[in-house]
């Protein structure tokens, strides 16, 4: 691929270009410009910290790794498409069936990357994969058809995921976790920010697992078999200290079987286990109706290996027909709190 250049020059505030194959001065970043048909991969590879690498409308059959901090990789909206490649490929990536791979190491994090305003669809594991990421930003992406997850990021902090689509997937449309591969306790996420995002179709719109210090709040999430899990277990320290707030969780009633983890999903609104200090205030929930044990508008349960809810404050939500009850605590957990909520129905009585 001929890579296109395309700077801010100093002094002026007009775009100029420096041709094809030329250098780009010291002066201001690079706006790197891929066309279809060409390579992102390596346009993403040519950018320096500060870059953007900008992908014109159509598809590209290609998974890309990012692994160079202050890097933007942004498309023109939804008619820019990162596809799986027709033939097997040789990138660890697109080997792992992901589509982006945004990647730092132990020690060194890739800061402050954006991923922009493009779908991605269809890849066999996980539209966006990131791992050791400081500040990561997605924004406006559509993530659809996935096998596994649409925008998932583990052990990685700060993060700022906003006005996304993630629709279709095999599990978590939006999946945020401590790490995936060992046992730890939660991490402190200094902040990450879930807003806006529009989650549906998924076997569970976002799960949080094992994490801490983050909101969670104005997302729309529907037609799930589940819509928000926050996980915990019984590492130290626990997972919750986070908010869930202001989201709209409506009829999540597909049915998904059992897994090694957990029983049969339907109708889940909001479920907790094994969490503390959680606060869960402002949510409209409501018609998601079922008969597994995890069931319900909001539901604090065990997690998998018994862990119980602790001082977690359930207040100020909106939930009816919710069944088999708007509010489920069968977790008997310590010093949960319900109040102000407006609701007709409770496991146990009272709660309402």
């Amino acid at each position: 691929m001929k890579t296109r250049h395309i700077l801010y020059c100093a002094g002026a505030a007009v775009l100029c270009a420096t041709g094809i194959g030329a250098a780009a001065p010291a002066a201001g970043p690079t706006v790197h410009l891929v066309r279809p048909g060409e390579s992102v991969q390596r346009a993403v590879d040519a950018a320096r910290p500060g870059d953007t690498v900008l992908l014109a409308a159509g598809t590209y059959r290609e998974s890309v790794r990012v692994a160079t901090s202050r890097v933007t990789l942004r498309g023109m909206g939804p008619r820019t498409v990162l596809a799986p490649a027709a033939a097997k490929a040789a990138d660890a990536c697109a080997r792992a069936g992901n589509g982006i791979c945004v990647e730092g190491v132990d020690g060194r994090p890739v800061e402050d990357v954006t991923v922009a305003s493009l779908t991605l669809s269809g890849f066999a594991k996980n539209g966006l994969w990131a791992s050791r990421t400081d500040h990561l930003t997605v924004r406006n992406v559509i993530a659809e058809k996935n096998g596994q997850w649409g925008i998932a990021q583990e052990r990685s902090t700060r993060g700022v995921f906003k006005g996304n689509t993630a629709r279709g997937n095999g599990d978590a449309g939006l999946f945020l976790a401590n790490t995936i591969a060992t046992e730890a306790g939660a991490t402190d996420t200094r902040g990450t920010v879930v807003e806006h995002n529009h989650l549906r179709d998924n076997r569970i719109g976002l799960t949080v697992r094992r994490l801490r210090n983050l909101g969670v709040g104005h997302n729309d999430i529907t037609a799930n078999c589940a819509g928000v899990f926050v996980v915990g277990d019984e590492n130290h320290p626990r997972a919750g200290d986070l908010t869930v707030h202001d989201n709209r969780v409506v009829a999540n009633n597909k049915l998904c079987p059992k897994t090694a983890r957990l029983p049969f999903l339907q109708g889940s609104g909001i479920v907790l286990t094994g969490t503390e200090d959680t606060r869960v205030t402002g949510n409209t929930i409501t018609d998601n109706t079922g008969s597994s044990p995890l069931s319900g508008g909001i539901v604090l349960f065990k997690s998998f290996v018994g862990a119980t809810n602790e001082r977690n404050q359930i207040t100020g939500n909106t939930l009816r027909g919710n069944a088999p009850a708007d509010l489920v605590d069968t977790s008997v957990g310590r010093d949960n709190v319900f109040k102000g909520n407006a609701c007709a129905a409770s496991k146990p009585t009272g709660l309402c």
